[in-house]
């Protein structure tokens, strides 16, 4: 009997049972979009479940990057991480800025705060740092080169629903964070995503500019896109809220249970997770080292052999696409250790119905290989 593929995440998916008094009350009102019940609902219990002043709902997180350059006018040139998915630099082209790499951190694969202003220019407008993994970035030095600089600063937080440090949510940093409401992340609507910010006037502008840039049926005040979220997703967001606690449990044992047996395995690096930080297990990233008997490659084809689909996530870096490459800031010798990392990144399966005997499968294979 052949074994069913293991796939590297799944989305959770409430009970269709749960959803379905949703649906029909869609159906009553007829009402799709345009800023529906469902969306006034989510967006309000999204707000109380964060703990946050402001939330801006999104068809998806791409959309909401887009829009938040344009909402803070950045323009110029943004400082940010080669190691992260090609949208985080794809809004920033979308919104002709030039984004200027710098190398991350070994520890936790994040922008390297400590090589930032060696890189702010005159043409230097905003920091767009991720919080890779979840991993939280250094936001108090951050804040300190961005307010000496008169910088905005922007996290991409599409990795970081739900995750904390000391008691905090990462979602209080900076001028504006974007959250990834993506089928695969820890928290989905289907598609969608959501600015989170502080400051209502430009609650007001993200929601004008997700709507073609109207400010009521007349009045026009810029040139907009169509990002708004649905009353589909908005009610999955509802709904989903219930179960995400139980969700994320789930996958911090199955974060637990990689981290057990693998700790003492020569060549292989699990990321740790900092004191005082409250994680979403969202990914299982492993670092294969030249002590392991295989490279990460090879590791990567042993595992597809067995119809196990782990990920090189992040790989190639962002900064040798064909789009970016050509910039200066992206020659690998000045990224050393995103260039080191991406070479040797593996993520593992993790989502909260992978079952235990699937998972020590994952385990066991990589033990039996020393």
């Amino acid at each position: 009997m052949t074994e069913k593929p293991t796939f590297l995440t799944r989305p959770y998916l409430p009970p269709l049972e749960e959803f379905l008094p949703y649906l029909a009350e869609i159906w009553e009102s007829g009402q799709l979009t345009n800023g529906g019940p469902f969306h006034q609902q989510f967006e309000e219990a999204l707000r109380e479940y964060l703990g946050v002043p402001y939330v801006s709902l999104f068809a998806n997180g791409t959309l909401a990057l887009m829009t938040a350059l344009q909402a803070l006018r950045v323009t110029g040139e943004v400082i940010t991480t080669p190691y992260t998915f090609a949208a985080t630099t794809h809004a920033l082209l979308w919104n002709g800025i030039k984004p200027v790499f710098v190398d991350i951190r070994g520890d936790t694969c994040n922008l390297d705060e400590d090589l930032v202003e060696a890189a702010i220019t005159p043409r230097t407008t905003a920091i767009l740092p991720v919080h890779c993994y979840g991993n939280p970035c250094t936001s108090q030095r951050l804040q300190q080169i961005a307010d000496t600089y008169g910088l905005k600063l922007i996290y991409d937080a599409a990795h970081a629903f739900g995750v904390s440090i000391g008691g905090h949510s990462l979602l209080e940093h900076g001028d504006l964070a974007m959250l990834s409401f993506h089928a695969t992340k820890v928290f989905n609507t289907f598609e969608g995503g959501a600015i989170i910010g502080h400051d209502l006037k430009i609650k007001q502008r993200l929601d004008y500019l997700k709507n073609f840039g109207f400010a009521d049926e007349v009045t026009v005040v810029a040139p907009g896109i169509n990002g708004k979220m649905n009353e589909f997703q908005a009610a999955l967001g509802l709904l989903q809220l219930r179960h995400v606690d139980q969700a994320i449990a789930a996958r911090c044992a199955i974060d637990q249970r990689y981290r057990m047996a693998l700790a003492e395995v020569p060549g292989l690096q699990c990321l740790s997770i900092a004191d005082g930080v409250k994680p979403n297990c969202g990914y299982f990233p492993v670092l294969v080292g030249a002590d392991f008997p295989l490279s990460r490659d090879q590791l990567y084809d042993e595992f597809r052999r067995h119809d196990i689909h782990v990920r090189r996530y992040f790989f190639p870096l962002i900064s040798n696409l064909p789009m970016y490459r050509g910039f200066a800031s992206a020659a690998p010798a000045n990224l050393p250790v995103a260039t080191g990392i991406a070479k040797r990144v593996l993520c593992l399966p993790i989502y909260p119905d992978l079952d235990v005997d699937t998972v020590d499968r994952i385990i066991e294979i990589i033990l039996s290989i020393h």
